[in-house]
């Protein structure tokens, strides 16, 4: 690249919050190398990889903070230009965020707009969920002035460790939960998901409550694979249709949050797997039938806010 000229890398970051960036190259007059920042309003989607943090230090005197991600990278991409590094340019796949998902909620919302309590109240709700040892945001959040967040006195290094985690099922409902299932040696597969959910705890439930029985599970791959969706028929199981993307509207991630506090919160809080376990299934017990029905119950405020705000 010639002095004043600029290309676009490849690899694109999280920088801090959500929002994607996008790293550029530009080589000033005197053949330093600068580091820009610019916001990308389109997603990519790339594999995720072993981060690795990266700090570069701008022209101007700002510091850029980012978690670059290898696997975004050309292979190719670091060659040597006059003694100094640098990196070369590749075409990049940039796919934009599927624009059809915001209307198929408002949709989904319209047709059960008139779904009453007592509609609501022959629904399972479940999901999955992940409990770590450590903070799953891993950041310490500090008071400091604005522009300073980068100066020695505010910047901690610490060297990070793996920690063991735990995957949980549970399935909620109204005057009912089911018992906490931990999701032991891998993750969930659709055979998994008929032997170890399905068929010991969600056909309980089918059975008891009878024919207007409703099963609330998101859009997980081993969720619909067509040996779960034939094992479901032949249990006589309703299964609920449910929009993509909607994390939000599940009622069990008010659980969650409220069970994970339960576990923080303890005298003797889990120091390793097993005792995360235990620590899990005993607070899953003690929680409240109360609290339960009450976010099973904001279904119908949860919809009509929805609507309210055009999905």
């Amino acid at each position: 690249m010639l002095p004043g000229s600029s290309t676009s890398l490849t690899a694109l970051f999280h920088g801090c919050g959500s929002h994607l960036k996008l790293l550029e190259c530009v080589i000033d007059g005197t053949g330093e190398v600068v580091l820009e920042v610019r916001s990308l309003r389109r997603q990519i989607y790339r594999p995720i990889s072993k981060k690795e943090q990266v700090h570069h230090s701008s022209a101007g005197g700002k510091s850029v903070s980012c978690c670059l991600r290898k696997a975004d990278l050309p292979k190719n991409c670091c060659q040597t230009f006059e003694g100094r590094r640098t990196i070369r340019t590749q075409t990049c796949c940039v796919c934009p965020i599927d624009q059809t998902a915001p209307y198929c909620r408002l949709q989904w919302f319209r047709e059960h707009h008139n779904w009453t309590e007592q509609d609501w109240a022959c629904v399972l709700f479940s999901d999955e969920s992940r409990f770590s040892l450590s903070s799953d945001c891993r950041r310490q959040l500090i008071w400091r002035e604005s522009g300073t967040a980068y100066r020695p006195e505010n910047i901690q290094e610490k060297e990070r460790y793996p920690t063991c985690s735990i995957m949980v099922w549970a399935g909620i409902m109204i005057n009912g939960r089911t018992c906490l299932h931990v999701v032991a040696n891998g993750t969930m597969t659709g055979q998994r998901y008929i032997d170890e959910v399905l068929l010991p705890h969600v056909r309980l439930f089918r059975g008891a409550v009878g024919d207007k029985f409703v099963f609330m599970d998101d859009n997980a791959t081993c969720y619909r694979t067509l040996a779960v969706q034939d094992c479901l028929d032949s249990e006589g199981i309703q299964r609920l249709v449910w929009p993509a993307r909607s994390p939000d509207l599940n009622p069990i991630e008010n659980v969650w949050n409220a069970l994970g506090r339960q576990v923080a919160g303890r005298n003797y809080p889990p120091t390793n797997k097993n005792t995360l376990i235990r620590a899990l299934t005993e607070e899953w017990d003690k929680l409240p039938q109360q609290l339960l029905d009450n976010v099973v119950q904001s279904m119908v405020r949860r919809v009509e806010c929805y609507i309210t705000l055009h999905g």
